[in-house]
């Protein structure tokens, strides 16, 4: 055990040096001795083979995540079980992570400062970030660019891990390709969508008859209007609808599963350019306009192929990750101590 201490010793002490200062302060004025508080601080939460996690590794990847459940309202029950489950799921990913790291080490992968760099380039080129974005991004998060270099170090070593252990053992059949393309048909059969527009009414649910009787009047004199061959986008955009208490607008592009079932009823049967009768909705009176219909064509296996195969790829290297995590515990000495 003595080994292991000195082992993990430099850990430790960086660790006592980031606390110092608040430790001094909860001294003064609580009388624990620093001994007693370095203690607690430092103790172990767990043993990974000849490797330890400690209190203070444990709190500081724990600690994003308490700020935001305390910031979710719960009640005080419900946040200590969540606290609770959330450190217990953090203490699990330290340990797979220590794991893994060891693996790197059994492998000597090794992952070098050019590889970081462009690593990092990719990172602020998806995003369109400037380095300047991204130190201060990383600022924000109580991060420096020395944190997130090593931290993309790890990515990258597991990244060679993975390939290593996993990726090279995986195959993606034809006949697994078109199992998914058969069980998928709505991902790959073209479907219609509609572009919709509307001009309605609102009722109130305790209206009158009397009221909803004037209100159908107003709609009335606004279909009048479309059949006269008036342009929904020009009534909806004049103020002949404000004279008349109703309101238009465009709803937006939706696929005919998306509507309500009466919605749906109607706008299957209409072709672009044409407008309905007045609906009685549960939003009240409404005259629904079909601006534009696109038509998505149908992908056949082979247009779908290499987009299915990448999908397979990735939830069978996940699955077996988790597969080889699993079994790479089983071989291992871990003792959690809460």
């Amino acid at each position: 055990m003595k080994e292991i201490y000195h082992k993990h010793a430099h850990h430790i002490l960086a660790g006592r040096l980031v606390i110092a200062a608040a430790i001094f302060s909860t001294i003064l004025f609580s009388g624990v001795t620093l001994a007693e508080e370095l203690a607690l601080v430092d103790r172990i939460v767990a043993v990974v083979n000849n490797e330890l996690i400690t209190l203070y590794d444990l709190n500081q990847k724990f600690e994003p995540y308490v700020k935001n459940i305390k910031a979710l309202g719960y009640d005080e029950d419900m946040e200590r079980k969540t606290l609770f489950k959330v450190r217990s799921d953090v203490l699990n990913q330290l340990i797979d992570n220590m794991l893994a790291g060891q693996q790197t080490e059994k492998y000597k992968l090794t992952v070098t400062e050019k590889e970081i760099d462009s690593s990092i380039e990719r990172i602020k080129s998806a995003r369109y970030y400037t380095d300047e974005d991204l130190r201060a991004g990383l600022a924000q998060q109580g991060l420096t660019m020395e944190d997130f270099r090593k931290e993309i170090k790890e990515q990258l070593l597991r990244g060679k891990l993975v390939n290593l252990e996993v990726k090279s053992k995986i195959v993606v059949t034809m006949q697994n390709i078109k199992s998914y393309y058969d069980s998928h048909p709505e991902k790959y059969v073209g479907e219609k969508k509609y572009t919709l527009w509307n001009i309605y009414v609102n009722i109130p649910s305790s209206a009158a008859d009397s009221e909803k009787q004037s209100v159908l009047r107003k709609m009335q004199v606004i279909l009048d209007k479309l059949e006269q061959g008036q342009k929904f986008e020009d009534l909806v955009n004049g103020d002949f609808l404000t004279s008349m208490q109703a309101k238009g607008g465009e709803l937006g592009l939706f696929l005919l599963k998306e509507l309500s079932a009466q919605l749906q009823k109607i706008v299957k049967n209409m072709q672009a350019g044409e407008f309905s009768s007045i609906l009685d909705t549960e939003y009240g009176y409404q005259i629904i306009y079909v601006q534009n219909i696109i038509e998505t064509k149908t992908k056949s296996l082979a247009e779908a192929e290499k987009e299915i195969e990448d999908i397979l790829y990735k939830e069978l290297v996940d699955n077996k990750y988790q597969e080889w995590l699993k079994e790479l515990r089983s071989r291992s000495h871990i003792k959690v101590i809460n």
